[in-house]
C-alpha cells in the first residue's frame, strides 16, 4: 500500500521531460531552418549585386559599387529583411538577419531567437 501514486507520479515527469524534448528539438529545427533560409537569401542577394559589372569593353570586369549595392539592398527589400551591403573591390558581401519566433523557449521567457548568414560574391576575371 505504501506504493501508492508512485506510478503516476513517474508518468507525470517523463511526460513533461517528453514534451519538454520535443518542444526543444521543434525549436532547434525552426532555428536550423531559419538559418538556412537566411543563408540563401544573402547568397542570392550577393548574386544580384555581383551581376552589377562594369568597364566589360574596357577589357576589366569590375564591380560597380553603387549599382552592386543598390541591386543587394532592391532584393533584400523585395524579400523583406534585413541586412547589410558591403561592396569591396571585385566583392559584395551580404549580411541577412532575421528574428525567428520560438515554440517552448517562449513558456521561459525567449520569444525569438536572431539568426543571421553573411555570403561574399566576387568577380571573376575570365
Amino acid at each position: 500500500m505504501r506504493d501508492r501514486g508512485i506510478v503516476s507520479g513517474f508518468v507525470v515527469c517523463l511526460t513533461l521531460t517528453l514534451t519538454a524534448a520535443t518542444g526543444l528539438a521543434i525549436d532547434a529545427g525552426r532555428l536550423v531552418a531559419s538559418h538556412v533560409q537566411v543563408a540563401d537569401h544573402a547568397e542570392n542577394a550577393a548574386r544580384v549585386g555581383a551581376q552589377e559589372i562594369t568597364l566589360i569593353r574596357a577589357g576589366l570586369r569590375a564591380l560597380d559599387p553603387i549599382a552592386a549595392r543598390r541591386a543587394a539592398r532592391t532584393y533584400l527589400d523585395a524579400h523583406d529583411l534585413q541586412g547589410d551591403v558591403v561592396v569591396s573591390g571585385r566583392s559584395i558581401t551580404v549580411t541577412v538577419r532575421r528574428e525567428q519566433a520560438t515554440v517552448l523557449l517562449g513558456l521561459l521567457g525567449i520569444s525569438a531567437q536572431r539568426t543571421s548568414a553573411s555570403r561574399t560574391a566576387t568577380v571573376v576575371a575570365g
